[in-house]
């Protein structure tokens, strides 16, 4: 029987349906769509996360960061104001910050010496009027030179609840409005004006593309099938009180869940590798200690307001917000964190944690959050599984790029739900990415 032969590697994405239910492998893989990506996501309409006013605390305190693949550092001036500049020497464009952190009376680019002030006004020339030797003037800059034109690209930026937000493009619509009322709510539970404190980091390089780490954190699907841990002890399971939530536009999301029983989980967990009988060695991992600030907003939907029904009535104690494109904020029990996406090409990311806690802490809550921040990171109990499935995703993605996914878990539409046996915020957020992405130029 003769049949058609398959196109393997395709020369133009295409959809299956008009819906966003099956995903095509491409949108992973294709060079072209990434780059696209990192102009009409992160250069371009959307507010990108680049850290903590906790990070920068004093007067010419900075900390470098990317937004997409662009080197910025945020900076604190002499007068507390906040600035976002670009990495990149008005002169001869040398990503001339190396340190991650620092403190500067001002930024210099070693290659020539042209040195800025925090915000990024250039300030200094060296040899601008020339260098005089035998009663005459050698080179200089031209008469017409002024620096007022030569400063670093400035970003516009958004402070909320200790949280700095920035953008490339000075057009972009207000932060409040870009989160909207229901993202805002649980974003204001959580930065709710208690004054921040750093408590470390983690950072690791996943070889997958950055969209399949938004897409694991919408993912309800595999928390308690892949994550045996949450399982067992209670803290992740199918059959928890819980709500997906996502703003009008379906970009961003919060998956809110409250904390069940632990040990059988028999309606939950239909693998044979679940581990029933698993006891911690120091059960301090479950010194969890409920907090008042937990309560939060109530309950919201997408139509920005409306209840959601049958939303679970008690404190939420995990709620992973995904902000698109580039951050994830994170509460599971007393463990916070930000988790900052950061692309590097189209088949690997930079995945950066910074947990933190609240000034007023007491020591043995500080404690409490160091110990619990072990189920994440790179080697965590939990994250160090997401990791690898990523790699192997992508691994899967680059040999087949003529194939899908499929997100079709709970339907093929997208709405909020009072349960987590869906992947509707896998769908929403693919329904704003093609909107945004087919978009006529």
């Amino acid at each position: 029987m003769h049949e058609c032969p398959v196109t393997v590697f395709p020369q133009q994405i295409r959809w299956e349906t008009e819906g966003t239910s099956r995903i095509p492998f491409q949108a992973y893989t294709d060079e072209a769509l990434y780059r696209r990506e990192l102009d009409r996501l992160f250069y371009n309409g959307h507010w990108c996360y680049v850290g903590l006013e906790a990070e920068i605390p004093n007067a010419g305190d900075f900390k470098r960061t990317v937004i997409g693949e662009r080197s910025v550092l945020l900076v604190r001036d002499k007068d507390a104001s906040i600035h976002v500049v670009e990495n990149v020497c008005a002169h001869r464009g040398m990503a001339f910050c190396r340190e991650r952190h620092g403190n500067r009376e001002s930024l210099t680019c070693p290659y020539h010496q042209w040195n800025y002030t925090l915000s990024g006004d250039l300030q200094g020339v060296p040899f601008r009027r020339g260098v005089k030797q035998d009663g005459k003037v050698n080179g200089g800059m031209p008469a017409d030179f002024n620096p007022a034109e030569h400063g670093l690209t400035k970003l516009k930026v958004a402070t909320r609840g200790g949280v700095v937000f920035a953008s490339f493009d000075h057009s972009v619509e207000p932060l409040e409005e870009f989160l909207g009322p229901t993202i805002l709510g649980y974003f204001d539970r959580l930065f709710n004006g208690r004054k921040l404190t750093i408590l470390g980091y983690n950072r690791q390089r996943i070889p997958g593309n950055w969209k399949l780490m938004q897409e694991n954190i919408k993912d309800p699907y595999h928390p308690g099938l892949l994550h045996t841990w949450f399982v067992t002890f209670g803290l992740w399971r199918a059959d928890n009180k819980s709500q997906l939530l996502m703003d009008a536009q379906h970009r961003h999301a919060a998956m809110v869940s409250t904390r069940g029983a632990a040990g059988k989980a028999a309606d939950v967990t239909q693998v044979s590798s679940f581990k029933a009988g698993m006891e911690l060695n120091d059960p301090r991992f479950l010194d969890i200690a409920q907090e008042d600030w937990w309560a939060g907003p109530a309950p919201a939907a997408s139509g920005e307001g409306a209840a959601v029904p049958n939303a679970p009535a008690s404190v939420p104690t995990a709620v992973m917000m995904t902000v698109f494109p580039s951050v994830i904020f994170q509460q599971q029990v007393n463990s916070v964190s930000t988790r900052h996406i950061q692309p590097d090409g189209k088949g690997a990311f930079d995945f950066v944690w910074t947990h933190f806690g609240f000034e007023d802490d007491s020591e043995a809550m500080t404690q409490r959050r160091l110990r619990q921040a072990n189920l994440f990171g790179p080697a965590g109990f939990v994250s160090a599984d997401d990791g690898e499935v990523i790699e192997w995703s992508q691994e899967g993605f680059e040999t087949k790029p003529a194939h899908r996914t499929l997100a079709e878990l709970g339907g093929r539409d997208v709405g909020d739900t009072d349960h987590m046996v869906t992947e509707t915020l896998i769908r929403g957020m693919y329904e704003y990415w093609r909107k945004v992405m087919e978009a006529e130029a």
